[in-house]
């Protein structure tokens, strides 16, 4: 599983990465998107992922039997996700309006040649 997990993180980075690099606005949008997903997965994956274990310390018992699962990965996760899709519209509204201003959407300000 953990192989697993660190392929997709992999892929997802060098698919965002490989997208941000584009000339085209939308596709470094969608990088950003891919490596805003990445580094989550990263975070969530960080925190001691059990299954059907409460996120809370068994009082009494050894620290070395306390298998929990730690909220505070998934509380930065929930909050980067919250705070990534507020800045994806944000940045798509910039979008359009560099688009109807400059009348092309790459991101260096030139036009292709037909």
């Amino acid at each position: 599983m953990e192989a697993l997990l660190a392929l997709v993180i992999g892929v997802l980075g060098g698919a965002g990465v490989w997208l941000v690099l584009r000339p085209r606005t939308f596709q470094v949008i969608m990088g950003l998107t891919l490596l805003s997903y990445a580094v989550n997965l990263f975070i969530f994956s960080m925190g001691s992922i059990f299954i059907d274990k409460p996120p809370i310390v068994r009082p009494g018992a050894p620290a070395d039997l306390q298998h929990y699962t730690d909220p505070m990965p998934q509380s930065l996760v929930l909050t980067a996700i919250v705070i990534g899709f507020a800045t994806t519209a944000l940045f798509l509204v910039v979008l359009l309006a560099s688009r109807g201003l400059s009348g092309t959407d790459h991101v260096d300000g030139t036009r292709e040649e037909p």
